[in-house]
């Protein structure tokens, strides 16, 4: 989706570790410009302003403007990026230029929207399988997301990505059956939980084995059947 931002960018005159933490330490990070047939282009961005972009609800298929140095801004999108293992901040990012008249393959975030009737009165389990779905379309028309409405899903029922309405523009890439979400029957234990004929609550006889065996206590003692001289 093409937003109206414009992003600073200055030329990097040498590459490098130690050129890259000189970077960091300054508040800038390394980044490299490439597409539409033009030479890669090492720069140097504010991570802050490319994270804001990232963060934001069109993330990495947010499409925005480029200037670097006093050359004129052209449209560029996030592709690769690189963030701290433990800081978490922004390392290093790969800056796509674009052409607007050419269309890209992205992955739209899928939206689940509504409470299936298969969970809300059959007691089903709904399970979302894919997050995301591929498409191909012109880059202006990258939509935000996909809302897929599950309110009226019963058990053993799903979505697919050929279920998904595209515009005149786009293109699935994503298999047509790719299940996006479905709902599954009540898990084994729970089903199990009513049992026909069982009571609830009712607890098994409890069969008590006595120490020793009765018969024995009903025996005569030992050398009682001897005959006295």
């Amino acid at each position: 989706m093409r937003k109206d931002i414009t992003v600073a960018a200055t030329l990097r005159p040498s590459r490098g570790k130690n050129e890259a933490r000189r970077l960091r330490v300054s508040g800038l990070m390394p980044a490299i410009v490439y597409g539409t047939g033009k030479d890669p282009v090492a720069v140097a961005v504010n991570p802050k302003e490319v994270n804001k972009i990232l963060h934001s609800s069109t993330g990495h298929n947010t499409i925005f403007d480029m200037a670097v140095g006093d050359a004129a801004a052209e449209p560029v999108m996030v592709v690769d990026w690189q963030h701290h293992p433990l800081k978490g901040s922004l390392l290093h990012v790969d800056l796509l230029r674009i052409d607007l008249n050419k269309a890209i393959k992205v992955n739209v975030p899928v939206h689940i929207k509504g409470e299936a009737v298969g969970v809300k009165i059959g007691g089903g389990v709904m399970e979302v399988v894919n997050r995301e779905v591929e498409i191909e379309c012109l880059p202006n028309d990258i939509p935000e997301f996909f809302e897929v409405d599950v309110t009226e899903l019963g058990i053993n029922q799903g979505v697919r990505a050929g279920d998904l309405k595209l515009a005149e523009s786009m293109k699935l890439f994503a298999p047509a059956e790719s299940v996006l979400v479905h709902i599954t029957a009540p898990r084994a234990e729970e089903a199990a939980a009513v049992v026909p004929g069982a009571v609830a609550g009712a607890v098994e006889p409890e069969v008590v084995k006595a120490k020793g065996k009765k018969e024995d206590a009903a025996a005569p003692p030992a050398g009682g059947d001897k005959k006295k001289k």
